[in-house]
């Protein structure tokens, strides 16, 4: 995070940080990451991750304990769709137990490929039971999201996900319609 933002940002972004564990200030600063520190790419972090995407978390980590899953919902309600994916992004890094999987679940039924590769990082990795990972897998190929999005793919693909992706790759085939390069990541090894 320190060499996204410039030295005043950060001063601003370490006293917001501690204002944000006010529910009130939580839910003005939320929105206004992206205004405020930037919408770029967020140097060194994963792909996909934004500079508001981090300023998102670290606001959200500010949060009560006992109040973070509600807050997370609240904010995920509320928000336009780069607010949506700030707080699936952070879910893996607040202590929201599966409580935010209906989080997850709204993301993945969305035809928003921001939404859906957000949705499937390391929360839902660990949160989704296999069926509902599996689905999440073959939203991915829909809606065009990268498979290396996907966390926990090479631990977590199984013969029933590739009986699934030979049947897409059969119907894009017979359809005349592509079929994603990276299907192959979901055979077993």
């Amino acid at each position: 995070m320190d060499a996204a933002l410039d030295a005043a940002l950060a001063a601003r972004l370490s006293t917001e940080l501690r204002q944000a564990a006010d529910p009130a200030v939580l839910r003005r600063l939320f929105p206004a990451a992206g205004r405020r520190y930037g919408r770029g790419p967020l140097p060194g972090a994963p792909d996909g991750w934004r500079v508001e995407d981090a300023v998102r978390t670290l606001l959200l980590r500010q949060a009560p304990p006992a109040g973070t899953a509600e807050a997370a919902v609240l904010l995920y309600r509320e928000g336009d769709a780069a607010e949506r994916r700030g707080v699936l992004r952070a879910l893996p890094h607040l202590p929201v137990g599966d409580a935010a999987l209906e989080l997850v679940r709204d993301a993945l039924r969305a035809n928003d490929p921001r939404l859906v590769e957000a949705a499937v990082g390391p929360y839902a990795a660990r949160h989704l039971d296999q069926h509902a990972w599996r689905q999440a897998v073959l939203k991915c190929l829909f809606v065009e999201v990268p498979l290396r999005a996907v966390a926990g793919l090479a631990e977590r693909r199984d013969a029933e996900l590739a009986a699934l992706a030979d049947g897409l790759a059969a119907e894009r085939r017979a359809a005349g319609r592509a079929v994603p390069a990276d299907l192959a990541l979901i055979t077993p090894a």
